[in-house]
Formats: C-alpha cells, structure tokens, sequence
C-alpha cells in the first residue's frame, strides 16, 4: 500500500496544510515552510510525517526542520479550570541541519505563533552554503517561517474577529427583536406598525467568508466596534421603552 492510500484509507483525515512559503533557491538549494494547525505533540508528528510522505514524496528533501509550539492540558488537569491547567509544550528537530530547528522555533516564538508545527523543507542543491556564503542558510529558513507564521496570525486573528462578529450579530437580531415586542407591547410604533414589523422576515446572516487580508482585518474590527455600539444603543432604547410601559 502506498503511504498515499495509506492517509486515505486512515479513519483521521490528512492534516491540511494553512500556508506555504514562497520558495528560496540559492546556489542550487530550495527552501520552503510550511505550516499547520498543531495542538498536541501527536498532532505535531502526524503533520510533518504528512509533509514527508505524502506531499514530498515524488520530490523528497535533503531536510525537513521541524519547530513546534503547542498549547496543552497539565497532566491531571481537564482543561476546565482556566490557564492555569494548561502549559506549552515547545520543541524543535534538526533532521540533519545542524541548530536549523532552533531558528525556526526562535521566528514563532518572536511572532506569537501558538498551536502550529512549521517545517522548513531544503532540497540541497550540492554546494555548500555555509561554506560559500556563511550562515545565509539560516536567513534563508528565518524568512521561510517569518512568512508562513505571519500569514497564520493573520489568519487566526481574522477567525477570531468573524466568531465575535457572528456572535454580536446574533446578539443584535435578538435585541432589536426584543425592542420591536417592547415598542408593539407599548402601543408605541417607532419601528413602523408592530404587526408589520413582527412579520418582517429576519435579516440575512452576515458572510464573512471573504475576510482573508490585512485590510479585512482592519475591517472586521471596525466592525466589532459598530456592533458593540450598536448593542449598546438597542439596550438603551429597550430600557427607556420598559420605563414608559
């Protein structure tokens, strides 16, 4: 059976990788990182074995250099008890690229980048860089990681944004729904007739699938404070409709 069968016919499915670096190609060697969600050292192994035997198969490197950083339960904890049942696990693999792992376990740690394995992959070409050109390697595999983690963050503050985003929606549908059967109650109609406005169909649900860049980002907090202040603003609205009643 091929190690591809092999992922497939796994009752877990493949790790999926979040980002690719672009590659690096000096003096005939390539670099590239790659990222993935990792949040125990298992999930860790799984996804660099993926990397290796799977997606590099056709086309094996010299070098997978592991980093990892993954945030656990402490052992006989349950996770329910706040941060304090948790620790991080850290750790790096040279795969043969001597203090390689712990440049790139330095780049996640400088950019915050929490529950991910980054592999940087080197095809070596034949020459050798840290003879030719001095440690340039490590610059090489140091802007390979820079990369891919800067694209996670992102990624994970984006997905953070659009949860409470998605959340302060809901909470605000509920509200002004609240404050239409409150006006209605009050023989009050500054929403229009009550009948017509407790028919009305609910609004459509937000689509935040599109958020990917920096400047979406940007967006998606503007947003959160939009809701927020308009959260504030239906609650105000509510309780001076309560006090006339």
């Amino acid at each position: 059976m091929s190690n591809l069968d092999s992922f497939i016919k796994s009752s877990r499915p493949p790790p999926q990788r979040i980002q690719e670096s672009r590659e690096i190609t000096d003096r005939e060697s390539t670099f590239a990182a790659s990222i993935y969600r990792a949040r125990s050292t298992a999930e860790v192994r799984a996804c660099v074995k993926h990397l290796k035997q799977v997606v590099h198969a056709p086309n094996p490197a010299s070098h997978e250099i592991a980093a990892w950083r993954c945030m656990m339960v402490k052992p006989g904890k349950t996770g329910l008890g706040g941060e304090d049942d948790f620790e991080l696990h850290s750790g790096c693999e040279d795969d043969g690229e001597n203090w390689a792992g712990a440049r790139v376990l330095k780049v996640m740690q400088s950019e915050g980048v929490i529950d991910a394995v980054v592999v940087v992959s080197r095809w070596y070409g034949g020459v050798m860089l840290e003879i030719r050109v001095g440690p340039v390697r490590f610059t090489h595999i140091e802007t390979c990681t820079r990369e891919v983690c800067r694209v996670f963050k992102l990624k994970e503050d984006i997905e953070d944004c659009v949860s409470s985003l998605t959340t302060l929606d809901d909470i605000l549908v509920g509200l002004r729904d609240d404050l239409a059967k409150t006006a209605a109650s009050a023989a009050i109609e500054p929403l229009g007739d009550p009948d017509r406005a407790s028919s009305q169909k609910a609004p459509k649900k937000q689509d935040y699938t599109g958020f990917h860049t920096e400047q979406d980002l940007a967006k998606a907090k503007r947003l959160v404070t939009a809701r927020e202040n308009a959260i504030r603003s239906v609650k105000l609205l509510i309780a001076k409709k309560e006090q006339k009643s």
